[in-house]
């Protein structure tokens, strides 16, 4: 089974950034993307980030609010032609969890939280597909309004990927209070982004690429402001970068700003955007940037387009694992088809949708053994690590977490995890991700019996062909132990 998704005419991505929300929809035509409609408010989602990490009430009304105007305008598309993705704030808020479930209420669709390297991953699709095809190496960074990501790639792909935890909103807010702009700050801000760059810097030095590409809010406002004020051509240069710097530095107040082509909701973070793009270009030995007018929420229809002609970045990414770990691929066959068997007989009672949960049995049916190739001993934690702890092109942090706890859950006994309730559709993938290792652990095809799964209230029943587990007692007697397992957290299993 593939990971395709059906055709539609219509998608949706939806961007909720640190300093931005962004809706952004598409027509597919000839397998091809027309952007027509676009929304942008300017949430400051980062600037509710207190001390303590905690969202305050003010940041999380507004993203709320604005929420509920992109649910209209998304109201009647398919689940599944919408994906909307949460970044940085959400990774650090410790009250994210509480913000997403309102916030996928007043959506309406589901908010994925992604990973820093994904969200690099995916600004650099959305990146390449709007400049020209080139065979050469492109920087490409996005100064975020929490995080900033630094990309290297040729053509479409992404070689060196990393996300560093510094933004425009938050260095604006941490160097420059009420806007105030002098010398001191202005250095203290270079130097602590200087400070994070270092550490990558030794991969993304000039000799690394032969172009250099700006995209999001930042690097289209710098170009923006240093064309309009004969500083450039429209490219962001280091020259032009300084002048800009004497401009900000007279004024000393962002609230005295007023120059030609700064916008009035950018007016408030350009210092701190403007700091990190400076210690960069020190860092970097950047001389000269152009700017890119997609980033992140393109990259995402680009995603979503691949998925529907069947091109989905996380069955490549579920392959190469494969061939990382040394998978036995036909067992992995073997409990993949047995799996979904299960399923089918209970996907009338599961409040995911469908698809998403053949895929998530799928790619664990596919990756529950990469643990052995560190220990056979607890081999499912070491699978479980892996999952939840690597680098997984085209999954969410969600998606890594819910496929982490069925590694984690494959085999043995089930009271020290944090198991989901039976109403829960984790918990019904747990059972039958079990269920087919079970069933297949002589590791030889069609040697199992007839199954019939239900799912019920208070568990689930198990019907077996008549006289089959007389014999084979070894089955019998791990079936036994799984009844066991089970009635450990409240849950029956019955097997007739």
């Amino acid at each position: 089974m593939t990971t395709k998704i059906p055709a539609f005419s219509e998608i949706a991505a939806v961007d909720l950034g640190s300093n931005s929300f962004r809706l952004q929809l598409a027509r597919v035509v000839d397998g091809r993307l027309i952007f027509h409609d676009s929304l942008r408010e300017a949430v400051r989602l980062g600037a509710g980030l207190g001390k303590d990490k905690h969202l305050d009430a003010d940041a999380q009304r507004r993203a709320i609010d604005c929420l509920k105007r992109f649910g209209e305008r998304l109201r009647g598309l398919a689940p599944q032609a919408v994906r909307a993705v949460a970044t940085n704030t959400f990774r650090v808020a410790k009250n994210a969890s509480q913000l997403l479930q309102q916030a996928q209420a007043a959506l309406g669709f589901p908010i994925e939280i992604i990973a820093g390297r994904e969200e690099a991953r995916m600004i650099f699709v959305g990146v390449s597909h709007d400049l020209p095809a080139a065979a050469h190496k492109r920087l490409v960074i996005d100064i975020g309004g929490g995080s900033t990501e630094f990309i290297i790639g040729s053509g479409f792909e992404p070689i060196e990927m990393e996300s560093l935890y510094m933004g425009c909103v938050s260095y604006s807010l941490r160097f420059f209070p009420e806007g105030k702009i002098n010398e001191s700050s202005l250095e203290q801000a270079k130097i602590a982004a200087a400070s994070e760059i270092q550490g990558i810097r030794k991969n993304f030095t000039a000799d690394h690429w032969q172009e250099a590409v700006g995209s999001s809010g930042t690097a289209r406002s710098l170009g923006e402001i240093l064309r309009l004020n004969d500083l450039s051509d429209g490219a962001i240069t280091r020259d032009g970068l300084r002048q800009l710097c004497n401009l900000l530095l007279k004024a000393k107040d962002t609230k005295k700003l007023q120059i030609p082509g700064l916008s009035a909701d950018r007016v408030a973070v350009l210092p701190g955007g403007l700091a990190i793009m400076m210690a960069a270009f020190d860092a970097l030995n950047i001389e000269r940037m152009t700017t890119a007018s997609s980033a992140l929420r393109e990259g995402v229809l680009y995603e979503l387009l691949g998925r529907m002609h069947h091109q989905d970045t996380r069955e490549a990414t579920v392959n190469s694992f494969m061939r990382r770990y040394h998978v036995d691929r036909a067992q992995a066959r073997r409990v993949q088809v047995l799996a979904l068997s299960l399923l089918a007989q209970v996907n009338n009672k599961l409040r995911m949708d469908e698809t998403a949960a053949s895929h998530y049995l799928i790619w664990a049916a596919k990756l529950h053994e990469i643990g052995v190739s560190i220990a056979h001993t607890g081999f499912h934690k070491h699978s479980a690590y892996i999952i939840e702890n690597a680098d997984m092109p085209g999954f969410s942090k969600m998606e890594q977490l819910t496929l982490g706890l069925l590694m984690r859950a494959q085999r043995r006994s089930l009271a020290k995890l944090t198991m989901p309730p039976v109403s829960d559709d984790r918990c019904l993938l747990v059972l039958i991700l079990r269920l087919a290792i079970l069933f297949h652990r002589n590791r030889m095809d069609g040697d199992f019996p007839q199954l019939a799964l239900s799912w019920e209230q208070d568990g689930f029943q198990l019907l077996l062909e008549p006289d089959w587990l007389k014999d084979n007692p070894l089955t019998e007697a791990e079936l036994t132990s799984e009844i066991a397992y089970w009635k450990d957290i409240g849950i029956s299993l019955d097997v007739h």
